[in-house]
């Protein structure tokens, strides 16, 4: 029979006390040096005040240090007697003698110069004048009063150290609130409009300041907004073009050739019907030299940078390039290109739905463009994903969809020309395109094309 200590008992199981209070203990110490760390660590980069700010802080420093400086110099060897209750009477008595006159001037300056740099250095002025406002007699608290309320609305907006702010704000309104007899500075009569006008004028500057920044805000979102659907409008146009240009170049010579051709056989096919028939080999041999060229094109509108750089060898290796991206007439060649996009390692499952049936070469054209430019995509920038596509043949519309699983974070993102182009070409048979993120991760193309009704 063997003795011992479960896991799950008093011997550092889960239920142990000791083992929570020590895992207590450790939390709580963490959380006190995350703290301390967090304290000195600024939450953002210290404000750089503008020439216009400092000109303002000077001037606030300049008429609370007059204000309180005569408050001072008018106030010395003065005795205050208050009424504060029905026959009864607190008396205060003031600094006097030079001594006295020099010590309120020098609280009073030295608190009201602090507010210079109460931007720059919120935290400092609100020690610094936080301590004037310590030593100040209560007889003559409003020497440095005023200059601690502005120190304290500056620590709380401008100091970039939130945490220290946190804990310096309330300390200093608590010292200054409990030292001495807590008697703060009696208002006279004459400044109590003055005192309710200026923050409401304040309160009004500041709701104005932030409509007309609101207003900006909206108006450069709007002027952003037209600029991207301008970009958009010109990317399109310029696809457009670029596509028109190519073709223009591919197949006009060669069909105004075999316009001509035709035309003579016609004109000869009873007289010289041997000589009609040369025309139409040349005829036939036009056809086939522009269906080439055309696929040479549009092969080469899709080639990568890559494929631009590489193959300087001659023109063998650019007709060997070109061959390997010439385009495949139709739907019926998805197998091959799935083939081949298998061969580059990029697992691929094709799956067709519906009875296949003749459709227009361009229709199947546009269809095979939407799988080989969605599948170029996912070789270049989906890295290590899976892909799948899907061709449903409907009674009313042609379907292809292709989707992948996403590659290996941090891939290259390409610049969208393609889709514009597909977009292009699906309007032409009145299809639409629709991309975009799948919730599942990975991407998604769907090209809807609508049909004649069998």
């Amino acid at each position: 029979m063997t003795t011992g200590t479960d896991a799950t008992g008093p011997r550092g199981g889960e239920n142990d006390p000791v083992t929570d209070v020590r895992t207590t203990l450790e939390r709580l110490r963490e959380a006190a040096r995350r703290t301390v760390r967090d304290a000195r660590l600024p939450s953002g980069p210290p404000l750089r005040p503008t020439r216009r700010a400092w000109q303002f802080d000077a001037l606030v420093a300049l008429v609370i240090g007059i204000a309180t400086v005569y408050y001072g110099i008018d106030n010395a060897n003065n005795v205050v007697v208050r009424e504060i209750a029905p026959g009864v009477e607190y008396v205060i008595r003031r600094p006097s003698g030079p001594g006295g006159l020099a010590f309120m001037v020098a609280l009073a300056a030295i608190a009201s110069s602090g507010l210079v740099l109460r931007r720059r250095y919120p935290l400092a002025v609100l020690c610094i004048v936080t301590a004037a406002t310590l030593v100040t007699p209560q007889s003559v608290m409003r020497l440095t009063f005023y200059a601690f309320v502005i120190a304290v609305y500056s620590a709380a907006v401008y100091s970039p150290y939130r945490v220290a702010t946190l804990a310096a704000l309330p300390v200093s309104v608590v010292l200054v609130g409990t030292s001495g007899s807590s008697v703060t500075p009696i208002v006279p009569n004459e400044y109590i409009a003055l005192l309710i006008l200026v923050p409401m004028a304040v309160a009004a500057v500041g709701l104005r300041t932030w409509k007309l920044r609101t207003g900006e805000g909206r108006t450069r979102l709007s002027a952003l907004e037209r600029e991207q659907a301008e970009a958009l409008r010109r990317a399109v146009e310029h696809e457009r073009a670029r596509i028109a240009r190519e073709l223009h170049d591919v197949v006009t010579h060669n069909v105004s050739v075999m316009i001509i051709q035709a035309g003579a056989a016609r004109k000869i096919m009873k007289t010289s019907p041997e000589e009609a028939g040369e025309a139409l080999l040349a005829v036939e041999a036009g056809g086939r030299a522009a269906m080439t060229e055309l696929r040479h094109v549009m092969g080469l509108l899709t080639m990568t940078d890559e494929g631009e750089s590489e193959g300087t060898d001659g023109g063998a290796d650019l007709a060997d390039t070109v061959a390997e991206l010439a385009p495949q007439p139709g739907l019926d060649q998805l197998k091959s290109l799935v083939g081949r996009v298998r061969d580059t390692g990029l697992p691929v499952d094709l799956t067709v739905t519906g009875p296949p049936r003749p459709l227009p070469p361009g229709l199947e054209l546009a269809a095979y463009r939407v799988v080989q430019e969605a599948l170029t995509n996912t070789v270049k920038h989906a890295s290590g994903a899976t892909a799948a596509v899907t061709v449903e043949y409907g009674p009313q519309r042609l379907r292809v969809e292709v989707t992948d699983t996403g590659g290996h974070p941090g891939a290259a993102t390409g610049s969208g020309r393609g889709l514009i182009g597909l977009r292009e070409r699906l309007a032409v048979h009145d299809g639409t395109l629709n991309t975009g993120r799948r919730l599942t991760g990975g991407y998604r193309v769907e090209a809807l094309i609508p049909l004649e009704t069998p």
